[in-house]
């Protein structure tokens, strides 16, 4: 069988002339292409600012309580599209504890390490929205964080070797009093993801602290899909030999779910290194009675 040759051709890169000869680096053409005006709200007409070098911009991670439903979510994108086009946006938490600041705060300090320098937490787990709880900007070991001041950020903070903090003073044209997520938190994630810097004073006031919250929350924080319960406890603060009691059920420790018998309660080191309760082929929310707030007895 014979195929037909294929002829050369220039394509277009990132609106450079690439073909023979040319490479994406080296090759001439336009320069790139600017993003669309936002509306006027937004107050924002610049084009999207790359690295020299060409390197990628950061990614943005959202970590919400909107739920897997209704349209927060994509308004949230299409603000971050808009204003910091070819950004990567990582679906992370839909389905924070619903308005449970405390218990998402340990879940964003054990799921963030997973993400690498400079990516931005667009965080809202607001039930104070509109209220007097301060707008903040966060920077803890070279990742950021853009949400409520209500100690969603507390852990993050405190894990860290290096935290700074910013008030947010910028302001779009339109505030909603209800979805700051949209109109501020998202406009301030997309500003950081350009490069911007912190639209906002350094943060001096503590009032968003919250010293009284244990290092490790012995608490279920989070039921994930398969029904198992995650606490807010860190694997590795305790031993192979603890034990976790929920009223008169004790559970023991196992590596993972096949070492022991179908229907078996037990507890391990989650892939996020958090303390989980789970039960083998069962679901540990239904057959144990398990929920957010549940609270965990820690036995030596």
């Amino acid at each position: 069988m014979v195929f037909p040759q294929r002829s050369h051709c220039c394509v277009r890169w990132l609106g450079r002339k690439v073909g023979p000869g040319a490479s994406p680096r080296t090759g001439s053409g336009t320069d790139l292409p600017t993003r669309r005006s936002l509306k006027q709200s937004w107050n924002v007409s610049r084009p999207r600012r790359i690295p020299a070098g060409g390197k990628l911009l950061p990614m943005i991670a959202l970590f919400t309580d909107f739920g897997l439903q209704g349209p927060y979510t994509g308004q949230m994108k299409a603000v971050l599209h808009q204003m910091a086009p070819g950004t990567p946006i990582v679906d992370l938490f839909a389905d924070a504890p619903i308005g449970n600041a405390k218990a998402s705060a340990y879940l964003l300090a054990a799921y963030s390490l997973w993400f690498p320098p400079r990516t931005i937490f667009l965080s809202v787990v607001d039930p104070g929205v509109g209220g007097t709880r301060p707008a903040l900007i966060v920077k803890a070991d070279s990742r950021w964080y853009v949400g409520p001041g209500n100690g969603l950020f507390e852990l993050v903070r405190r894990r860290c070797d290096d935290a700074l903090n910013w008030d947010i003073e910028w302001k779009p044209e339109r505030l909603s009093a209800s979805f700051h997520g949209r109109d501020l938190f998202a406009p301030v994630a997309a500003m950081l993801a350009r490069g911007d810097p912190p639209p906002g004073r350094p943060r001096s006031d503590a009032t968003d602290h919250r010293p009284d919250w244990p290092d490790d929350l012995a608490e279920i924080i989070y039921i994930d899909h398969f029904g198992n319960a995650m606490t807010g406890l860190r694997a590795a603060t305790l031993t192979p030999d603890t034990r976790l009691a929920v009223g008169d059920r004790v559970f023991e420790r196992a590596r993972t779910f096949g070492d022991l018998p179908p229907g078996t309660g037990f507890w391990y080191e989650n892939s996020t290194g958090l303390a989980e309760i789970a039960v083998n082929q069962g679901r540990a929310n239904f057959d144990l009675g398990l929920t957010i707030g549940t609270r965990i007895q820690v036995i030596p």
